[in-house]
């Protein structure tokens, strides 16, 4: 069994994060991830820099990669506008996000869920005609700050309708870290039709990310989103804290017989440089170490 890990930490993980880094900085953060071998990464976002000021002039941050290693990356946007920066800056992949919820899409992105899904149609068909590989991100499919729980039927009722026109990739995010194992099988099962690559995104907020990532993987989920050193938060949910962290996601997954592919040691040693950098370290595996230990070691 095989699972693409994609690291969002360089857009997820900084999002919210301080101080503020300086796009050469953000590439490098990116370049680290993909010398991992991790197989993508979700290097920037395409939004307003006054209402989300850590991600400013993402085009200089994919400039400061060569064409090789943006072979590998992906941007997030919110809208047409977002896409349309996105197509100039020469990324191949885009994914586009809006909330399954009301309430949260329109604190987000000031639209309705309605909204969300038309312009999520428009940019599916455009990144078709352009030849970008289109994913679609449904934020809030596990429940919202501001309104609650989401029903599953709500959220595969999008997704539906995502496959219908062709989404290359959908994933299920759990924006605020209260999913649990039994909705994602819900939500995964009632998916399993679809055209679309499934992936899911968890935070690990209320400590459930890892089992809710492992849950899906079991249900068949060909995407896994987490974040270098566990790092990210939304600006617009409240206590919305880090990702699952991508190191310790790939040793769970691997000591299962999972194959991701990833450089566990040079993924340590990136996060190793955000700790340099003065960020937090959320993964466990960093503290813990590898297992089974080198050869000298002893505990």
């Amino acid at each position: 069994m095989d699972v693409e890990i994609v690291d969002v930490g360089p857009r997820d993980g900084l999002q919210n994060a301080s101080p503020t880094l300086d796009p050469e900085t953000r590439a490098e953060f990116g370049r680290r991830v993909l010398a991992a071998s991790v197989p993508r990464v979700e290097l920037t976002s395409f939004v307003r820099a006054d209402r989300v000021p850590q991600m400013y002039a993402p085009e200089e941050v994919i400039a400061a990669l060569p064409a090789r290693e943006r072979s590998r990356c992906c941007g997030l946007v919110l809208n047409e506008r977002g896409f349309d920066r996105l197509v100039e800056s020469g990324l191949p992949g885009v994914r586009f996000t809006f909330a399954a919820s009301d309430a949260f899409n329109q604190r987000n992105a000031g639209a309705s869920s309605d909204d969300g899904l038309a312009a999520a149609r428009r940019v599916i068909a455009r990144a078709k005609e352009a030849g970008i590989a289109t994913g679609v991100i449904l934020s809030t499919s596990f429940g919202c700050p501001f309104s609650g729980e989401v029903s599953p039927e709500q959220v595969l009722a999008l997704a539906e309708s995502l496959d219908a026109v062709g989404a290359d990739e959908i994933v299920f995010a759990d924006t605020i870290g209260v999913a649990v194992p039994r909705q994602v099988r819900e939500i995964l099962r009632g998916a399993a039709g679809l055209k679309a690559r499934l992936g899911a995104h968890f935070h690990n907020t209320r400590n459930t990310g890892y089992a809710c990532a492992f849950a899906a993987v079991e249900e068949g989920a060909a995407i896994l989103d987490a974040s270098l050193a566990g790092l990210g938060g939304c600006p617009f949910a409240p206590a919305a804290t880090g990702n699952i962290a991508t190191e310790d996601l790939v040793f769970m997954l691997e000591r299962e017989g999972v194959h991701t592919g990833v450089d566990l040691d040079a993924l340590l040693e990136a996060s190793e440089w955000l700790a340099g950098l003065g960020f937090r370290i959320e993964g466990q595996l960093a503290k813990a170490g590898r297992f089974p230990m080198p050869q000298g070691v002893v505990a």
